[in-house]
């Protein structure tokens, strides 16, 4: 049973930084792709960013390139997220996921999830 725990959210003004933390337990980060998802209230899950699971090669979708870094560690079978100069827009529940495919950026290719964490930015 693969299990993640998210970790790492909380209050911030734009223009700063959070690092976020996903901690897998029952399958290691090198054998299924992890990738984040966010939700914003009354809105859909949509994607952040995904790393492959052999390779450690990365994409991010448009409105985070260049701002959200996306990394694992093998050893600890981690992953995660870097978000630098955060805007308002970003504030959500941020979840963790992994799939046995890599590449997807649809929330419905990942069966495994977390629980999510909470992502405040104020302006």
């Amino acid at each position: 049973q693969v299990q993640l725990v998210e970790s790492g959210g909380g209050l911030v003004q734009a223009g700063g930084s959070l690092r976020l933390a996903c901690a897998a337990s029952g399958a290691s980060v090198s054998v299924y792709a992890m990738a984040w998802f966010r939700q914003a209230p009354g809105k859909e899950r949509e994607f952040v960013a995904t790393i492959t699971a052999r390779n450690g090669w990365t994409f991010y979708a448009d409105s985070v390139k260049e701002r959200f870094t996306i990394s694992k560690d093998v050893a600890k079978n981690t992953v995660d997220l870097q978000m630098n100069n955060l805007k308002p827009e970003d504030t959500a529940v941020y979840y963790c996921a992994a799939s046995t495919l890599n590449y997807r950026r649809v929330a419905a290719e990942y069966p495994f999830w977390g629980q999510g964490t909470q992502v405040t930015i104020s302006s």
